[in-house]
């Protein structure tokens, strides 16, 4: 691995025009194909197997043409103080303002609150639906204007009007914080290097790699169906991975400068090292996110599989442009010692500097030792730590977001909130019971006594009489929960009403299923609970046996796995600590608290697992690197934070700082995952890597480093310490590499 790498760094620095020409033309190839492509339409969001799927997809086949999947509105109207909806004045308003609706190309059909009964029992409240032919993201900004001007006029008339719904759906947007965020990167990356153009490179070749991804992602979008979200979280990931592994390469780079090689030889070993370390890296994120998949839910699985493209093009990018660049870049990348002769300074004084310099350990040979001096200690209060910021994800409460968990400033919560006060909290959460009577002797009679079985059912508010289709073989049935939405209590009636659908198929043959947001809301968490242990031993699996191999041990890469479990428990802890308790929600932009998105866990699961081990592989690596060369184990902890611990540290920063960009996100998806990943990486990286790790190494002392003598003969030999290369050039490898 490290040989080959080692040929295609130095090819790509002596080859530097051709590589440079390559990735800006696949740059501009894709952002031709991103402009050009048709305007991606509004993502179906289908979860293959549960029920309230397959209701789904039964209505669709039996109610052809009433454009299920259609954008809807609920506009809500609330009579002034003193008044009724009821009144002569208001009810002429709602009802030129349901005609003025009905006008609309897209419209299907609107309903009439005082024909369909839908004036709360005070007389205050009452609501029009509206059903559109199309999804809320593909609706035409005409019909949009018409929705918001009809409740503009009404308004004028002196009701209070508000519009909720998906119809008034719109693209998300991350705002400045995201730029903020790689501005924080830049100045990381200068603190780090001392120089402009080394810091300049990482984020040069990091932004290539998420162009060339993002802009993929959206020439595809309307081919593969692909959401808003999908280009955002490839975004997020291929930024934040695509800066970390640039740098290392460039600081490995600028440490073999450092030992008196020439540039292109240089160039060939960053690659050749460092290089192998990002690829194996990658590996591991490219496994969490493609295994994603194992959860059958279409949109997490395109979700991953679309970051994971980024992450791939960011390795690549890492291996190749990142060595050609320094090839442009000359002399304006060396180190500090290096670029004072280039001011004038002469060698004795570099000679003079050079024991100051070397006499003071850097902070992380510092931290180093003082933690194999009291590993115990260490470890006790970092476990300790992440316990504590775990204690929350002990509340977790999982859902899907709707109009309630919206800031309060939209329309869009303003009618759920109206809704709930005349109608009822359950009212914004209503069931769609589907009967299929095909089978049945009796269908008509079969509606009715589901109809009344529902209605023995606790927490029952409204059922509504069957809607049988033209064929009277299916009928739909409206069910009003007595609770919100998102409550345990609407959880026990969907799983009631299953189960009394179970007993109804026994006696009549014909099949009851329960669907609408609420009940596919159930179902989604039900299936990424199910899929969560199998989706765990896939993935920590499939990169426990790939650390196995780059690190040649078992108990290494078992801690590693470990730690990241204590990671991803107290990042989840802290989501649960904001978003679902409200803790410091004001400073994240919170405006309304609630369960946690259903996905979440398991994402993070996955997104956390490959993340987190990057830093284990960028850090151990340097220390095996140092065991194998002679060194005792606790030195070689030491002599791995010497050379690593700076540039960890600031790759931890820079992908903190762009994770957290995202928290400024219009959506809540967005917002709670950009969070979610930044305090993820904080956790990791400053406490399990960088004490835990050395805790844990310095404890079990060589014991860390055993293989089974047959399982080391079984392993491929990757030689991701560059081995092979010392050998082929007589290095001894003793030689100690300046801090840069």
């Amino acid at each position: 691995m490290a040989t080959f790498l080692y040929k295609l760094g130095r090819l790509s620095f002596r080859r530097r025009h051709l590589v440079a020409l390559i990735w800006v033309a696949l740059l501009t190839l894709a952002g031709v194909g991103a402009a050009s492509a048709p305007a991606a339409g509004n993502s179906s969001f289908s979860i293959p197997g549960t029920e309230a799927q397959k209701a789904f997809d039964l209505l669709e086949q039996r109610f052809p043409g009433t454009s299920a999947d259609g954008a809807t509105a609920r506009v809500v109207f609330k009579a002034p103080s003193g008044e009724k909806m009821t009144d002569p004045g208001n009810k002429a308003t709602v009802q030129d303002t349901v005609k003025e609706l009905s006008d609309g190309s897209e419209v299907v059909r609107v309903t009439d609150p005082y024909q369909a009964k839908a004036v709360s029992k005070d007389g205050t409240i009452a609501y029009a639906q509206v059903s559109y032919k199309v999804s809320g993201m593909e609706l035409d900004d005409a019909a949009k204007d018409a929705l918001k001007d009809s409740a503009q006029d009404a308004r004028k008339a002196g009701l209070t009007v508000e519009i909720g719904g998906d119809a008034l759906q719109a693209v998300p947007h991350t705002g400045s914080s995201e730029v903020i965020g790689i501005a924080v990167a830049a100045v990381v990356l200068v603190i780090t290097f001392g120089s402009l153009v080394a810091a300049g490179l990482p984020l040069l070749t990091a932004l290539i790699g998420v162009g060339i991804g993002v802009s993929a992602i959206t020439g595809l979008a309307s081919a593969l169906d692909l959401g808003s979200t999908t280009s955002t979280l490839a975004m997020m990931i291929g930024l934040a991975v695509g800066i970390d592994y640039a740098l290392f390469i460039v600081s490995r780079y600028r440490a073999e400068l450092a030992e008196g090689r020439e540039r292109e030889e240089a160039a060939g070993r960053a690659v050749g090292t460092a290089g192998s370390a990002v690829v194996f890296a990658g590996l591991t994120v490219v496994i969490a996110l493609v295994g994603l998949s194992v959860v059958n839910i279409p949109m997490l699985t395109k979700m991953g599989i679309a970051a994971a493209g980024t992450v791939a093009i960011a390795v690549l990018i890492a291996l190749t442009m990142i060595p050609a660049l320094l090839g442009y870049a000359g002399r304006k990348v060396r180190p500090m010692g290096e670029k004072g002769k280039l001011l004038g300074r002469s060698k004795a004084q570099d000679k003079a500097a050079e024991p100051a310099r070397s006499a003071k350990p850097n902070l992380g040979t510092r931290w180093a030792s003082f933690v194999v001096r009291r590993p115990l200690a260490v470890l006790l209060l970092g476990v300790i730590g992440l316990g504590a910021a775990a204690v929350p994800a002990a509340s977790l409460e999982l859902g899907l977001p709707d109009d309630g968990s919206q800031p309060t400033s939209t329309t869009q919560r303003r009618a759920y909130d109206l809704l709930s006060e005349g109608f009822g909290p359950g009212f914004n959460g209503p069931l769609m019971v589907v009967v299929d009577a095909k089978d049945s002797d009796d269908p008509k009679a079969v509606f009715t006594e589901t109809g009344d079985e529902i209605k023995g059912l606790k927490d029952v508010v409204t059922v509504t009489p069957a809607q049988p289709n033209k064929a009277g073989d299916t009928a739909t049935i409206t069910v009003i929960p007595g609770s919100q939405p998102s409550s345990v209590t609407t959880e026990n009636l969907v799983h009631g009403i299953r189960d009394a659908g179970a007993d109804i198929k026994a006696d009549t043959d014909a099949n009851v299923l329960v669907t609408g947001s609420t009940a596919m809301n159930i179902d989604v968490s039900d299936k990424l609970n199910d899929a969560l242990v199998p989706y765990l031993v896939l993935v920590v699996g499939l990169a426990f046996l790939l650390l196995i191999v780059v690190f040649r041990s078992i108990l290494v890469p078992l801690k590693a796995a470990l730690g990241f479990l204590l990671s991803v428990m107290a990042a989840l802890g802290a989501v649960v600590a904001v978003f679902q308790w409200g803790w410091l929600s004001g400073l994240m932009g919170v405006e309304q608290t609630g369960p946690v998105m259903s996905m979440m866990p398991i994402f993070m699961v996955g997104v956390v697992f490959g993340l987190a081990m990057d830093y284990e592989v960028f850090l151990v690596t340097r220390m095996r690197e140092a065991y194998v060369h002679g060194e005792k184990p606790a030195q070689a902890v030491v002599t791995g934070f010497r050379h690593g611990a700076r540039v960890v540290t600031a790759a931890a920063v820079i992908m903190m700082a762009v994770f957290a960009g995202f928290i400024g996100s219009s959506e809540s998806m967005v917002k709670m995952i950009g969070f979610g990943l930044a305090i993820a990486v904080f956790f990791d990286a400053f406490i399990v890597r960088m004490a835990i790790v050395p805790a844990v190494l310095a404890l079990l002392g060589r014991k860390a480093w055993w293989l089974p003598k047959w399982l080391d003969r079984a392993l491929p030999n990757v030689d991701v310490e560059g081995e092979g290369l010392r050998a082929a050039s007589g290095d001894d490898g003793d030689r100690e590499l300046v801090r840069v």
